[in-house]
């Protein structure tokens, strides 16, 4: 083509050329190729606004997300040293503000841009940050006032963590020595603000939890940008000094700047000033404060004595003679001796009167082994009459059926002239039953005679 663009190329020994009506034809990888360089040449450095999706947080700490408009998308990446920078949380549907330059990924054939900063829109990514995490540790509840712990009234001594040079410690050390000179300070010095400043303050508050005798922990620092202030906003060391076994004091920025450490601490002074009359009380203050106290403290051992010598008086009036009491406690105790005896006498009658009763109601064992004897007698004959009876009744019944008995008796029809033919002992009925051969019995009623059958007829 006539107005092809010429790009001088590292790598030309893959480069395909086919010279057809001088026509240059390139390979993929030597398009893609021109193409980085086009874009990365000219676009080195650029601002790009855009709302954040797809976002992915990868193990090896690179961010990978799109930035996208109404109408577009584009790729985008932030890798770890640039993404460990950001002090707010980044989420799907943030709109943000980035600086980065184009990149092409040969491979694939896509562009995409390598963001190296990044800024809420709408409001400053510190402010944000401070926001967030002011949230998230207010729902741990570590800015509860029932975790602080109260201010030793009487400190002996103070470990303040600050710059040894800044004018916060100058103004905090010559108020504490103005109004209590014989407080012991310890300045630990660190870093305040800057890289590093947060490590070099814990570092600090851990090496004052190692000195002994430690009554209270000031950290101070004077004013300053929210930037300059920024250390203090830090969740480790928010969190470390959430942690200390020391009272904590923040003393950071002036009046009306506000950092983390204030609302975990056991105590804000507005400035670091305040905080140096918070925790030297003056001497003039101690003095009269010790007058008040002891008058108030002789005021109560008079009023003290004076209830106890009345109370002495009323219980002296109360006490009675030890031998007066024993006198009473003795006719006390005849008086209930002498109830005593009469009770048991008197239920002592009251149970002889019942036995009495009881014995007169009882008949002697003579009478009642008389009536038992009398008794047994009448049942005796009553028992013989009702046998007797019983005998007369089953005589009666057995008369009468013996008499029954005899009427329907063979020997009765016997007596009426009739026999029993037997042969054998089988009675005979009929000739047919008759064996010739044997002889018939004849039973009469008187006697009976044995026959020889000469002749048998039938029918």
């Amino acid at each position: 083509m006539a107005n092809d663009i010429s790009i001088p190329l590292n790598n030309t020994s893959n480069i395909v050329q086919t010279q057809q009506n001088d026509v240059t034809v390139l390979s993929v990888e030597q398009l893609n190729m021109r193409i980085k360089q086009l874009l990365e040449g000219q676009m080195i450095s650029i601002w790009l606004r855009g709302e954040i999706s797809n976002f992915k947080a990868h193990t090896s700490g690179h961010f990978y997300f799109s930035l996208k408009d109404a109408k577009s998308q584009i790729s985008a990446v932030m890798f770890r040293g640039f993404n460990s920078k950001i002090k707010f949380k980044i989420h799907d549907g943030l709109e943000v503000l980035v600086k980065g330059r184009i990149s092409v990924y040969e491979p694939r054939g896509s562009y995409q841009i390598l963001c190296e900063h990044m800024e809420p829109v709408g409001a400053g990514a510190l402010q944000k940050a401070f926001e967030e995490l002011k949230s998230k540790l207010k729902a741990e509840g570590l800015f509860e006032s029932a975790r602080k712990r109260a201010l030793p009234l009487h400190p002996n001594r103070i470990v303040v963590i600050s710059s040894p040079t800044g004018a916060a410690i100058q103004d905090f050390i010559q108020i504490v020595t103005r109004r209590a000179p014989f407080l012991d300070v310890i300045l630990i010095p660190t870093l305040v603000q800057g890289d590093g400043a947060p490590e070099k303050i814990m570092e600090a508050l851990q090496m004052a939890w190692r000195l002994k005798d430690v009554d209270i922990i000031v950290l101070a620092r004077g004013g300053g940008s929210i930037e300059d202030l920024w250390a203090f906003n830090d969740e480790r060391l928010v969190r470390l000094i959430a942690q200390s076994p020391v009272p904590t004091i923040s003393a950071v920025g002036h009046e009306i700047d506000f950092t983390i450490s204030d609302f975990v601490a056991d105590l804000r002074a507005p400035t670091p000033s305040a905080a140096a009359e918070l925790v030297a009380k003056s001497s003039k203050e101690l003095g009269q404060r010790l007058s008040h106290l002891s008058h108030f403290l002789n005021i109560l051992f008079e009023k003290k004595i004076k209830d106890f010598k009345s109370r002495m008086e009323n219980m002296r009036l109360r006490l009675i003679d030890p031998q007066k009491k024993l006198q009473d406690l003795s006719i006390r105790n005849d008086e209930l001796l002498n109830r005593l005896q009469e009770s048991m006498k008197a239920n002592f009658l009251k149970h002889r009167h019942k036995i009495e009763v009881l014995s007169q109601r009882m008949p002697q064992p003579q009478v009642r082994m008389e009536m038992a004897r009398t008794k047994v007698n009448h049942r005796t004959k009553d028992l013989h009459a009702a046998m007797q009876k019983n005998l007369d009744l089953a005589r009666h019944k057995l008369e009468s059926r013996m008499a029954v008995l005899d009427s329907i008796s063979p020997l009765k029809v016997l007596d009426r002239g009739y026999s029993i033919v037997t042969q054998e002992t089988k009675i005979i009925h009929s000739a047919d039953e008759v064996d010739v051969a044997k002889p018939l019995n004849i039973k009469f009623c008187k006697g009976a005679v044995e026959i020889k059958i000469s002749e048998l007829k039938k029918g």
